[in-house]
């Protein structure tokens, strides 16, 4: 008796129809829509122009004025794997002040529009990162909704200058500036450091790895990450 006539003579007979296994979903997967932004802007003080792509490898080409500040911008790009490219031109002679806040804002802007709907983010990130005696913890939300805490940086870290022109008191303004237009509650505890280098450079470094993780795409996660349904 062949198969369908034996079904046929019982029709009582529970028939498994096979399964086809929905297809693998890759961590690693690239979003559907490129998560990038390109943004200019101008004032008397500064002309700042910058491209993000928050799928990218870490590349980065970074022109300021302030070279110190060049090269943390380039850690920030290498261990979030976003690729930046930053060219701007200011008032370095008068003071670092302008042209550094005006970078962060801007830098903040585009993290802001690329993200875009926040879809299928992991939402939250955290990193704890060493460098020689330095230690740094760094959390963020990229909800929308800015606030900065930032705690434990040695006493007389902000009036100390590395390099030419970059003065300690700025990696503040540069977080709160960031996390003001990017809409991220970001918290950042120096844990503890000694050669001011260093306690600027793991600062910016644990962020990164933060937002490294708060931007990934997490297959699991179903529209957007909030109980609300929207950030």
């Amino acid at each position: 008796m062949t198969k369908e006539t034996e079904q046929a003579a019982n029709p009582d007979q529970d028939v498994r129809v096979p399964r086809t296994a929905p297809p693998a979903v890759s961590p690693t997967a690239p979003p559907a829509a490129s998560r990038t932004a390109h943004l200019r802007r101008s004032t008397h003080e500064s002309t700042v122009e910058v491209e993000l792509n928050l799928d990218g490898r870490g590349d980065s080409q970074i022109s300021t004025g302030v070279r110190f500040y060049d090269h943390m911008l380039a850690s920030l790009a290498k261990h979030s794997l976003f690729d930046l490219r930053i060219q701007a031109t200011g008032d370095v002679d008068v003071d670092a002040h302008h042209t550094v806040e005006d970078v962060a804002i801007v830098l903040g802007d585009a993290f802001n529009e690329a993200l875009g709907d926040k879809r299928g983010i992991s939402r939250f990130g955290d990193a704890t990162v060493p460098l020689d005696e330095a230690l740094v913890q760094a959390v963020v939300d990229v909800a929308g909704r800015p606030y900065v805490v930032h705690t434990g940086e040695p006493e007389g870290q902000a009036y100390v200058m590395i390099g030419d022109r970059y003065v300690g008191s700025l990696t503040r303004h540069v977080l709160e500036s960031f996390a003001h237009h990017g809409g991220i509650a970001l918290h950042v505890r120096v844990l503890s450091g000694r050669d001011p280098h260093h306690v600027v450079e793991a600062q910016f470094k644990a962020v990164a790895r933060a937002l490294r993780a708060a931007v990934a795409l997490d297959p699991r996660v179903k529209g957007i990450p909030s109980a609300k349904g929207s950030l």
